[in-house]
């Protein structure tokens, strides 16, 4: 009895298939990346219904909820979005534009634009929560968010800590695609 594989199936050009393999690390690290967000995400929704979640806020909340339900909402969905395209770090689409896409569809696309823009990318991210996780220390005199009780500071934590990892591992993807595409044999 032969065994067939899911990779001798797929015709070469499918967005699964890239040139050279992808490490199994780098796969699941693409995997996480839209995991490690889910929380952040899923703790922000009650803020669209006026729910503070134990937040210290005096009316610095958006009062009209035709504002905030669609501005979490959105926040949400771009940030999903924004974790999903990681995937193009490890899959074929991330070499060759699907061809869908007006312009640039069924083109290679030059590895240089895609390292350039996922370094841009984790760069952004991992500054956008430096402030968040330096004031959780107490660093350079930033005060933390207050809360409640510490229950709800626990909760708020637990969830936001994982998307703290979402710049770092972006870059370390980039760096996976930079040997995957730019090196010689991947070395």
């Amino acid at each position: 009895m032969t065994t067939t594989t899911i990779s001798e199936l797929e015709p070469a050009g499918t967005p699964l298939r890239t040139e050279r393999p992808v490490p199994r690390w780098a796969n699941l690290t693409a995997h996480a990346i839209p995991l490690l967000l889910l929380p952040q995400c899923l703790w922000r929704l009650p803020f669209a219904f006026h729910f503070e979640m134990g937040l210290n806020v005096e009316g610095e909340m958006p009062s009209s909820p035709w504002v905030s339900t669609p501005y979490v909402f959105g926040l949400s969905m771009l940030t999903e979005g924004l974790a999903l395209l990681c995937f193009g770090l490890v899959r074929g689409w991330g070499e060759v534009a699907p061809s869908w896409l007006p312009v640039i569809g069924g083109k290679h696309l030059p590895p240089r634009v895609v390292i350039t823009i996922a370094t841009i990318g984790g760069l952004c991210a991992t500054i956008f929560w430096a402030p968040t996780l330096l004031s959780w220390f107490g660093a350079f005199g930033l005060e933390p968010a207050g809360y409640a009780n510490d229950w709800w500071g626990t909760l708020a934590k637990v969830c936001i800590t994982p998307g703290m990892l979402w710049g770092p591992l972006v870059l370390v993807l980039t760096y996976a695609y930079y040997v995957r595409r730019c090196r010689p044999n991947g070395s």
